[in-house]
């Protein structure tokens, strides 16, 4: 600082050298003041030379050329072809190439459209897929299915056996117990492959106690019908006088009675009797085992054979039997359609390609017989649809409604409606099928006992099976065995239950839904396959022929070489503008530093004018006083 008379003047070189952000704040601040208009006065753009006032600064505005962009041109191929080809076609040789390339792209995406629609890839996996060989993942299923197939059985239990006996009450009461579950490993062991497309195998049933899913244990004790007398009697009231008195010996003697306390095991897998052992040991031929029990009679496959169609022939009728036991029918029916097993399923695969109206059959060992399905609906299990199946109304009826069941009566003796007399696949025991409680059968069979109440919503047997593959998606097969008594007059403790058809046990064969792996790939295989091979064909089709018709607008519909130039110059100049528009970007860059930084020298200077100017006005006003006081 310059001090004179005591007093402190700021230098300029503080002002340029002290604090520098604070000076240039200051400078802006000036120097927006000085070129802002005010009092809508003219704005005076014009800023002078430190050096030489009079002489502007030359950093005014510039005036440059205008840049308008030219519109685009309004004819509609023209604007179409410039929006989506940025107008790259107003060269011969482009637009040539051009037009040959989206040409053959459109013919091989339609060419290979119309390929998928006449092959049909998804019909040849399809085929492959659903048609029995070895190593395929349709046969393996077959052969030892991953699904959880569970056996539910439920016993009557007599509980009024005392009473019945001894004449106080009229009819018998029973108590449905259980369920006793099981499960059933269903396989088809040493596969044969046949040249006449078929494969024979040997079926196994083997049952597994389930005690989660079972209501009690098999070693609950029971009042049950002693199976045993009751057959016998049941054969032998027709035989001799003296083998009659024979056989009453003997019962009297072992005490044999015809309702017994045993357990549920007992009855269901074998119990030992004095009368059965006699059978074996003196009728080996017909009766060949020495414990007797229903649910291991029902699963006694020993020396089963099985022969099922491949599909190779018939793509319909992979996994359906061609025959049984070596014959395509089973004996112990007369005639058809009782006898028919051939294009039966046992339930591991249905037809393929089922129509709604197709009338399926259902073939199981225990059934001695093939039950007809019929659709009744709809339903979707595991992401796949599937057609609902019952048993057909009157399946179970022998001749009274069904004239075709007629077969159905051994011997020509009829049953009541509702029941089945199976006795000749039962080795010669009085057995008869029904419905669990005597649904659908004759009311009198209900009226004869008591503790029987059928329903429908309970005992009603369904399938679901996929149309397209035949898989079964769910399913549950519900009969009930029963003993069908004639006249047992002639035979000892027995003559009560003459002409008397008592319940035994129902069993439910079911499983909900497929484990899901299993359910995953064949949802692939028949939901996602066909719905991605469509897509793909429109997809194909639709793309060819736009394609196609892109190349002929691009040849025919926009204006050619100089036309279609003139018509997208407005690419070119626009392009041409962004070029300059962005030199001028940077030229106005560089000449706001520099006038900045001249403007910094020009106050400057006019700051340092200002302090001389005031200092040489107080020497002055000094040197007058000095005078005036010479004077």
């Amino acid at each position: 600082p310059r001090s004179w008379q005591g007093r402190t003047i700021a230098s300029p070189v503080i002002l340029q050298c002290g604090h520098i952000s604070d000076t240039m704040k200051y400078f802006r601040s000036v120097f927006g003041a000085l070129t802002s208009g005010q009092g809508g006065g003219v704005r005076d753009n014009t800023l002078y030379s430190a050096v030489n006032t009079q002489e502007p600064l030359g950093f005014q505005d510039s005036v440059y050329a205008p840049t308008t962009v030219p519109e685009r041109s309004l004819n509609p191929a023209i604007a179409v072809f410039d929006r989506f080809l940025q107008g790259r076609l107003h060269q011969k040789k482009q637009r040539s190439k051009w037009v040959f390339l989206t040409m053959v792209l459109g013919l091989f995406a339609l060419t290979f459209g119309s390929l998928l629609i006449v092959i049909d890839p998804y019909s040849i996996i399809f085929t492959m897929k659903t048609r029995f060989s070895e190593g395929t993942d349709t046969f393996e299923l077959w052969r030892k299915p991953p699904i959880k197939l569970v056996l539910k059985v439920y016993l009557f239990n007599v509980t009024n056996k005392e009473e019945y006996m001894s004449g106080k009450d009229s009819k018998l009461k029973f108590q449905q117990v259980g369920p006793y579950a099981y499960r059933e490993d269903m396989s088809h062991s040493n596969v044969t492959f046949n040249s006449n497309g078929t494969m024979t195998s040997i079926p196994l049933h083997p049952l597994t106690w389930l005690p989660e899913l079972s209501n009690g244990t098999e070693e609950d004790l029971l009042y049950l019908p002693n199976i045993a007398l009751l057959s016998i009697a049941n054969v032998m009231n027709d035989a001799t006088f003296f083998t009659r008195v024979g056989l009453n010996l003997v019962i009297k003697k072992t005490s044999s009675e015809p309702l017994v306390k045993m357990t549920a095991k007992e009855f269901m897998f074998g119990y030992k009797s004095t009368l059965l052992s006699l059978g074996n040991t003196f009728m080996p031929s017909w009766i060949y085992f020495d414990k007797l029990g229903l649910i291991d009679r029902m699963y006694d496959f020993d020396g089963d054979t099985s022969t099922i169609y491949t599909g190779e022939t018939d793509l319909r009728l992979s996994g359906l039997f061609e025959n049984y036991n070596r014959r395509p029918y089973l004996p112990q029916w007369d005639g058809a359609p009782c006898n028919a097993v051939s294009r039966a399923s046992d339930g591991t695969k249905f037809p393929s390609l089922i129509k709604p109206n197709d009338t399926l059959l259902f073939f199981r060992k225990s059934l001695c017989r093939s039950m007809p399905m019929v659709r009744v609906g709809e339903d979707w299990v595991s992401g796949m649809n599937g057609y609902r199946y019952h048993f057909r109304k009157g399946a179970l009826d022998n001749g009274h409604n069904e004239t075709a069941n007629k077969c159905f009566c051994r011997k020509g003796n009829c049953l009541p409606a509702g029941l089945i007399d199976v006795t000749d696949c039962y080795y010669g025991f009085p057995i008869a099928l029904s419905y669990p409680h005597f649904m659908e059968a004759d009311e009198t069979l209900i009226d004869s006992v008591e503790g029987i109440r059928p329903n429908p919503d309970i005992h009603s047997t369904h399938f679901i099976v996929n149309p397209e593959s035949g898989l079964p998606l769910q399913l549950s097969v519900k009969m009930q065995i029963n003993m069908a008594l004639g006249d047992l007059n002639n035979i000892a403790n027995c003559k009560l239950f003459s002409h008397t058809v008592l319940p035994m046990l129902w069993t439910d064969i079911y499983f909900d839904e497929l484990p899901s792996s299993m359910a995953t790939r064949f949802y692939i295989y028949l939901r996602v396959g066909p719905i991605a091979q469509t897509i793909f064909t429109y997809l194909f089709l639709i793309g060819g022929m736009s394609f196609i018709l892109l190349s002929l607008a691009s040849a025919f519909c926009i204006p050619k070489d100089i036309k279609l130039k003139e018509a997208t110059v407005w690419k070119e100049e626009a392009f041409r503008h962004q070029v300059v528009e962005k030199e001028m970007n940077k030229q106005r860059l560089k000449e706001t530093t520099n006038n900045t930084k001249e403007m910094e020298v020009y106050y400057c200077s006019l700051l340092r004018t200002n302090e001389d100017t005031e200092e040489d006005s107080v020497l002055q006003r000094t040197l007058d006083s000095f005078e005036e006081v010479e004077v």
